[in-house]
């Protein structure tokens, strides 16, 4: 009776204008009636008052790809068995859509890009083309990920799921060079049709389009992954094409009565996932699928070393109250080094200095131990500071932030389940909480607190290091002023976490060096642009020299690529134009040109060619099909240190300022991983000299 009661209560909702939330409450995950599913898909998928867009199609089939496009649907419709009626109804219904969806749309359609096994369960529901074209298009839109292509950013985030939630079974495929990609590709293409039984997708896709949730992909593929793993692990001895055919099949043996299962377990581990596996990733993976040629929303996550969470969430996280027990809660480990830390933490954070990991090996080991049997006894004693999942924080610094990648990466080749890392690390932190950090943190000090040195005036410092409070009350008080600054940042947080992307970069990049004054000791100082007001740097030497172990102070990347430009020997293109990348190297007035990566503050590392002219340093950053973007353009004459470490020899940092007295005003800087370095400095350094002088070179 109560089955039929529901199935009423579905009829009903649907005679009026219900939405997917009056769906889901009704159905409550269940499979749907084959003749209610129809409407209910339409309702869920929004497109049930969706005009009909097929009226628009000029029935002529005239694409350059036409002829493989309708080889490819001949042969999937010849495989599907039915009588040769329905298989020439399918056939000229699968290439009419494609055909104007290519046309709409402005995409090329290529063999095996997963449509016309995406687009064949819809057919099924036996419904007029137009709405079946509207379905299909609001599919690929909603749930399929941009981007399913080999070493897509799809597989790089799939593989970041897979490594938080099962390092062994990660460590062991990255072992044997198989990607995502290699397996997973038409999961994701055309979620799981061309894997499973007509059956089996229609009672997937009922759930999922029940939920809303376009990410539930991820976790459907990881659950198989999952459910496979001893499997999987026990062909670790086995030729990597068996492996990737292995992984590729699995999803065949799901059956009808696995389904609800199956996505009861997806479910299962997404809430046991960050919220900003989802928010960060949003609006580079999906949306309305892009016009060919029309450049993607970067989501640069091919070098993450672990999955990046927000700021936004670990603070909402450590201030709220988490009823559920399979809910996500943050254990923190702040890795700054000691100073730093004493200047200023959240007092839920766990000290783990990433130092001692070289330095003192054994302390390091012993203080790892410490921060488990933390860990271990905030959990027990239901602690809001204590939870499974590792959180770990930098400084937001390069220079420290290399080590705190090598502390996390230590835990992950323990295969620690649930290792994260904060976005922007102790930055972001302080950034969140602005006027409020003195309240927030505990033991801030504004004069010892780089932060707030670097960015606010001495007179600003003093009166809040005057106004610091005495470190007294409870973590519960400090909570609630958690809860409370959050609620003032909310509305402006949420609205900025669709645009982060974050790729926090495991690599120790090299660097080289420059000749020249080497032994000078001339105070550095980093300013902000609004402290810029000195004279223009003009025959002063350069300094270039090789630090013994640090190359450079931070540069807030806030207020990077904020040049010292002049319209003299300026070369065709401006800032941020793209060009084509091979014309533009052809230019009479580059001297030369040298492959590299650059590498910006918080880890991202870009395909980069930089440039020399008589007068300017240029960077290219490559977007793709042969197209570039200008990212930097500085006149030689700002150039006042080129710096590497020793140990690092091909890591370079292009200091910028200006001279002020005895002082080197430090305006800001770029770093480049530049595999013959040497000389491209020593270039660099000869033309430098050139422009000081006014000289000209033979």
């Amino acid at each position: 009776m109560d089955d039929k009661l529901w199935v009423i209560e579905l009829e009903s909702a649907l005679l009026d204008d219900c939405n997917v939330n009056d769906i889901y409450s009704i159905c409550q995950g269940k499979s749907l009636p084959e003749a209610l599913r129809p409407d209910v898909w339409q309702v869920c998928l929004d497109v049930r008052n969706k005009n009909d867009q097929m009226c628009l199609f000029n029935e002529i089939y005239d694409l350059p790809f036409q002829n493989k496009l309708r080889e490819d649907c001949q042969t999937v419709v010849e495989r599907i068995g039915n009588d040769d009626e329905d298989k020439v109804s399918v056939l000229s219904d699968l290439e009419s859509i494609l055909t104007f969806y290519c046309k709409n749309r402005n995409l090329q359609y290529e063999s095996d890009n997963g449509w016309i096994e995406l687009l064949l369960p819809l057919l099924a529901l036996k419904l007029k083309r137009s709405d079946t074209y509207n379905l299909f298009e609001s599919i690929r839109d909603t749930y399929v990920p941009k981007g399913c292509k080999p070493k897509g950013n799809v597989f790089h985030v799939f593989r970041l799921l897979i490594l938080y939630h099962d390092p062994e079974l990660c460590t062991m495929l990255d072992t044997k060079k198989i990607s995502p990609d290699l397996y997973s590709q038409q999961w994701f293409q055309c979620l799981f049709a061309s894997s499973c039984s007509l059956s089996v997708i229609l009672a997937m896709w009922d759930l999922y389009f029940q939920h809303a949730d376009p990410f539930l992909v991820f976790f459907l593929g990881l659950i198989i992954l999952i459910n496979g793993r001893d499997q999987i692990l026990n062909m670790k001895n086995s030729n990597k094409q068996e492996i990737i055919q292995f992984l590729t099949n699995m999803p065949c043996a799901l059956e009808t009565d696995d389904v609800v299962d199956f996505c009861s377990l997806a479910q299962y581990y997404s809430i046991k996932t960050p919220s900003s596996f989802k928010t960060d990733f949003l609006k580079a993976l999906y949306g309305k699928q892009s016009e060919k040629g029309v450049n993607e929303e970067p989501c640069s996550v091919s070098q993450a070393l672990c999955l990046p969470v927000s700021v936004y969430e670990l603070v909402e996280n450590t201030s709220l109250e988490i009823c559920s027990a399979d809910a996500v809660r943050f254990f923190l480990v702040d890795c700054r080094p000691a100073d730093q830390y004493n200047a200023g933490h959240l007092s839920t954070a766990f000290h783990l200095d990433c130092n001692l990991m070289l330095q003192e090996p054994v302390a390091f080991v012993t203080a790892v131990q410490g921060l488990l049997t933390a860990q271990r006894h905030a959990i027990e004693a239901n602690s809001s500071a204590g939870g499974e999942h590792l959180c770990f924080m930098g400084s937001g610094r390069m220079e420290e932030d290399q080590y705190t990648h090598m502390v996390v990466a230590s835990f992950l080749q323990k295969n620690t389940q649930y290792v994260s890392l904060l976005t922007g690390g102790y930055g972001s932190i302080h950034h969140y909480f602005g006027d409020h950090i003195g309240d927030c943190l505990e033991e801030h000090d504004p004069k010892m607190c780089l932060i707030c040195f670097k960015n606010q005036p001495k007179e600003k410092i003093a009166q809040q290091s005057n106004k610091r409070p005495t470190k007294t009350g409870t973590t519960t008080d400090l909570f609630a002023k958690f809860s409370s600054v959050m609620k003032l940042k909310s509305a402006e947080v949420k609205d900025k976490l669709m645009d982060i992307i974050v790729n926090p970069s495991n690599n120790t990049a090299n660097a080289s060096t420059m000749v020249g004054n080497a032994h000078q000791h001339t105070q550095e100082r980093h300013v902000s642009a609004s402290e810029r007001n000195g004279k223009r740097y003009r025959n002063v030497a350069p300094v270039f020299s090789i630090d013994d172990e640090h190359d450079g102070d931070y540069c807030d990347p806030l207020e990077s690529k904020t040049l010292l430009s002049d319209d003299k020997n300026k070369m065709p293109g401006d800032e941020q134009e793209v060009v084509t990348l091979n014309n533009y190297l052809k230019s009479p007035d580059i001297i030369n040109a040298f492959k590299c990566q650059e590498v910006h503050m918080n880890g991202y590392m870009y395909d980069s060619h930089l440039i020399i002219t008589p007068s300017h340093l240029l960077v290219l950053r490559e977007l793709g099909r042969g197209q570039a973007q200008i990212m930097v353009r500085r006149p030689l004459a700002s150039i006042v240190k080129i710096t590497a470490k020793k140990r690092h020899r091909d890591l370079i940092t292009f200091k910028y300022g200006f001279p002020e007295g005895d002082n080197l005003l430090i305006t800001d800087m770029d770093r480049f991983l530049i595999p013959n370095a040497s000389e491209a400095t020593a270039m660099v350094s000869k033309y430098i000299v050139q422009t000081l002088d006014g000289s000209k070179l033979t």
